[in-house]
């Protein structure tokens, strides 16, 4: 009786899944194998391979690796002085109280900071450096997407750091270990799987980028979701704007593999 009740409550997850998540990528698929004619073919795989498409795919994960990175070099010492702190919760909302303002709306914002007469220019004036041209470069695109992204890569080394037992560290110091070593032997290796997530949360999303790429970058950086969305919403060549979602999917699933947390025997 008990077990029928459980199977009644997943009715709804299920549902969702294949409502939400198997059918738009089955859908995404079918799609990839229509030309812009809406003709049956394979062609659309075999232009993937060519080199505009392979430079486009090999642009983004560069830069989705880049935003990965600054955003991880940032966020570890971030996290780990917030765990010291006396009033982490409040800082903690500072830092999450950005996510929850529309996407849009804050690139909207930056167009202003950065743009000739904004803040940004303003103080480069002030300390003597004069106006520089900040929006539409490669400089804007990824300190945006770290802006954006890094809070992503904070919590979920935050909740590893908090879970970590301090009587290891503890142990560590009595043992004559250095803060540097204690750091890299006991620290780093316990909240390793809080990177992996916050790798995971920030580079999957990175790879998709368009909307980013067309304000601020001045599509400067084109990736393959810039790429996907010319051919949905410009050049209607629906079947190869799938396909290449389809490999983005791939790809994104490849990445889940390598940084999910492994069962230990």
């Amino acid at each position: 009786m008990q077990t029928r009740y459980k199977n009644i409550y997943l009715i709804p997850y299920v549902l969702w899944i294949v409502l939400f998540v198997i059918a738009p990528i089955l859908l995404i698929i079918y799609y990839s194998f229509f030309n812009i004619e809406g003709h049956l073919t394979f062609d659309n795989y075999i232009q993937f391979f060519t080199p505009v498409y392979l430079k486009m795919a090999a642009s983004s994960f560069w830069y989705a690796f880049l935003i990965m990175a600054i955003s991880l070099i940032i966020a570890y010492p971030t996290a780990l002085l917030l765990t010291r702190t006396k009033h982490k919760q409040l800082w903690l909302l500072l830092i999450i109280l950005p996510t929850w303002i529309n996407l849009l709306l804050k690139a909207y914002a930056f167009l202003g900071i950065f743009g000739t007469y904004g803040p940004a220019n303003t103080f480069l004036q002030f300390i003597g450096i004069g106006t520089k041209q900040l929006l539409f470069t490669d400089f804007s695109f990824l300190f945006v997407s770290v802006y954006i992204f890094i809070p992503f890569m904070i919590l979920p080394i935050f909740n590893a750091l908090e879970e970590l037992n301090p009587s290891l560290i503890d142990a560590s110091r009595d043992l004559g270990g250095s803060p540097w070593t204690t750091f890299r032997r006991v620290i780093f290796p316990l909240t390793l799987d809080g990177v992996k997530s916050g790798c995971q949360a920030v580079f999957i999303p990175a790879l998709s980028l368009f909307m980013i790429t067309r304000l601020i970058a001045g599509n400067r950086v084109i990736t393959l979701g810039t790429a996907i969305e010319e051919h949905f919403l410009v050049t209607q060549d629906w079947g190869m704007g799938a396909t290449i979602a389809v490999f983005l999917i791939i790809a994104m699933a490849i990445i889940m593999i390598l940084t999910g947390k492994r069962r230990r025997g």
